[in-house]
């Protein structure tokens, strides 16, 4: 039927629903256009007559109904938001775009089912592709929708290229791919996310990410004319791809400041579950204060949240850090050693936890206070009172409180509270790296104390992190000296400037950060590598590309068949006079409408194929990589 469909269907999803629905008098005006506000109306009162037209064909009810144990259900959301989109009813600059000869198998690509649609809904996948990090730009969206088939390709595996592994000893080239191996990755996120699932899915422990704050003057500059939800859609899928690489008793950090953190919160309890959602940690991640301000913000947000929360309730203790013994002493030389009072009153009402305790020094009477009870039955406070760990104050004239002796404590760890003003600071970190490189060269870097305390609480020596927001490799740096293995993506061009050779001096036993603490003196390897790109190159040409050079630049796309398969060049060069009417942003963004969005990278399964001239080295690792499993 499917097939039929798409033979039967010579015009676009948009133009046939168009058509469809303007067989109905009720949707149309007198002159013959579609009343957008009558059928938006009609969808979210679920009139009968619409439905009753939708149903009527099977395309669209293939399309916007679903088949739930025989009874169809019309997915109101996705008709609204496809009512609603742009290329529903287009403007002049989309009946532009939809004039340019673009053809696949004879037909335009105006009237052809594979639609690229640039909108920013939730069932989009946004690519994000900058990689410098004063680029501002358009970003790409692929509507699950419509572009099913392109979302696919676009998230194939892809091939590797400058494959390395750094040692102390220096660096080897024309590797294969270890299981033990650590691993840099630049490339687009999303892009590495989906190539990373066929070997890592379920594999990883512990993802740490610090992504764009969406502030407009971060590293995330794009289209601002969407902000949030363009924003909230990076994020989601970036985020189904990271919950898949998860482990079932893996956990995810992600660093937020109050611009997006509640948005992204609601976005992680629809992902995750918001029965896995453990917490908000408050960072103090500043010490200083901004006199200007209303109120002088000091901290960021770090939302936790588990894969399986049941795993971690049952296995709470393991969620702890090291108790690094302060506040504990021994006035009394007890000879187990340093100890520490805690209360020995807890919250709830308990029956066998409700009796008197005599203070031996005053013969002051103590019970629970209201709503509370001892922490023990009265055989287990006096079985604790004999074995010298219960006292009553410093002075022996207080309330009872109970000894927790420091190897105890260590033994069991720290339960962490929300609020860390431990874990050092921006300024922590933006010092370590210019003792590194000796200049600036990051702003408001996450310090190494904040990362190791975020790995000590969730993983342990061996257990896989993944980091694919990697930054400076604040991460990478951290795991490596903690000895966990990673996994590190950023797609920046300063990854090599600045993270790489962060950690080529982290081989070598640079002493910053928490090196002391870890007793760090350098070894251990890790492995480099990029995506292989392709019609990348183009598309970064265009970006800084100028008035003089930009006709150069349309005639290199117009004769590139590979990057353009369904060009139809003579219509194009038809139509180069009104091309030469638009702006030059709007030439520009004409030229990245003209390619391939999937020709930016080579794909696995077209690892052999002679036009794309992957080298043997590439293919050797890019296989090795994968398990030698050819990838489709």
């Amino acid at each position: 039927m499917i097939s039929k469909n798409r033979e039967k269907m010579k015009k676009n999803i948009f133009e046939y629903v168009g058509d469809l629905l303007k067989t109905e008098s009720k949707y149309t005006s007198k002159d013959g256009k579609l009343l957008k506000t009558s059928i938006y109306n009609d969808i979210m009162t679920m009139n009968e007559q619409l439905l009753s037209l939708l149903l009527s064909d099977e395309l669209v009810k293939e399309r916007f109904f679903k088949n739930l144990n025989g009874t169809l259900i019309f997915d109101k959301q996705k008709f609204a938001w496809f009512i609603e989109s742009k290329e529903f009813l287009s403007d002049s600059y989309t009946r532009y775009i939809n004039k340019i000869g673009l053809t696949h198998n004879g037909n335009y690509i105006s009237k052809s089912n594979d639609v690229v649609l640039d909108f920013p809904y939730k069932d989009c996948v946004l690519e994000g592709g900058q990689d410098k990090d004063d680029q501002k730009r358009k970003e790409i969206f692929y509507n699950e929708i419509i572009a099913s088939e392109e979302i696919n390709r676009m998230l194939a595996p892809k091939v590797f290229t400058k494959a390395k592994r750094y040692s102390k000893n220096g660096v080897e080239e024309n590797i294969t791919f270890n299981d033990d191996d650590n691993l840099i990755i630049k490339g687009n996120n999303l892009i590495v996310l989906s190539s990373l699932l066929r070997r890592y899915e379920g594999k990883v422990k512990c993802i740490y990410i610090d992504p764009p704050y969406n502030t407009g003057n971060d590293s995330f500059n794009y289209n601002d004319s969407f902000n949030h939800s363009t924003w909230l859609i990076f994020m989601k899928n970036r985020l189904e791809l990271a919950r898949k690489l998860l482990k079932n008793d893996g956990v995810i950090f992600v660093s937020l400041d109050d611009r997006e953190a509640h948005y992204c919160k609601v976005l992680m309890d629809d992902i995750f579950g918001s029965d896995n959602y453990l917490n908000d940690i408050i960072w103090n991640s500043t010490k200083s204060v901004t006199n200007t301000a209303i109120i002088s913000v000091s901290h960021t947000h770090t939302l936790v949240y588990f894969k399986n929360k049941d795993y971690f309730v049952k296995n709470r203790t393991e969620f702890r850090v090291k108790d690094n013994g302060e506040g504990f002493s021994n006035p009394d030389n007890d000879s187990r050693g340093p100890w520490k009072a805690d209360p020995f009153q807890v919250g709830g009402w308990r029956p066998n936890q409700q009796y008197e305790i005599v203070n031996p020094k005053t013969g002051k009477v103590y019970l629970p206070n209201e709503g509370c009870s001892w922490k023990n039955d009265y055989d287990k406070f006096q079985e604790l009172l004999k074995d010298n760990r219960i006292i009553f104050g410093a002075t022996g004239e207080s309330g009872p409180q109970r000894k927790r002796f420091l190897y105890e404590a260590k033994e069991r760890g720290k339960v962490v509270k929300t609020i860390w003003d431990d874990a050092g600071t921006t300024t922590n970190g933006t010092q370590h790296l210019k003792k590194l490189f000796g200049k600036n060269v990051f702003s408001n870097p996450k310090p190494e104390q904040f990362i190791k305390k975020i790995l000590e609480l969730s993983t342990k020596e061996g257990d896989l992190v993944l980091d694919y927001h990697l930054g400076s490799g604040t991460t990478c740096a951290v795991a490596h000296k903690m000895r966990r293995k990673y996994i590190g993506v950023e797609q920046m061009n300063y990854i090599e400037s600045i993270t790489l050779e962060r950690m080529k001096k982290v081989i070598l036993g640079e002493k910053g950060g928490i090196s002391e603490e870890t007793k760090w003196n350098g070894g251990g390897t890790f492995v480099y590598c990029e995506i292989l790109e392709d019609a990348k190159n183009l598309m970064k040409m265009i970006d800084d590309s100028n008035e003089s050079n930009i006709d150069g630049l349309k005639k290199l796309i117009y004769t590139d068949e590979r990057i353009i398969p369904y060009v139809n060049r003579y219509e194009l060069e038809n139509l180069d006079l009104e091309f030469e009417q638009l702006d030059f942003d709007e030439k520009k963004i004409v030229l990245k409408k003209l390619i391939n969005k999937n020709k930016l990278y080579v794909n696995d399964s077209d690892i052999d194929d002679s036009r794309y001239n992957v080298s043997e080295n590439d293919k050797k690792f890019t296989s090795s990589f994968y398990g030698g499993k050819r990838t489709c």
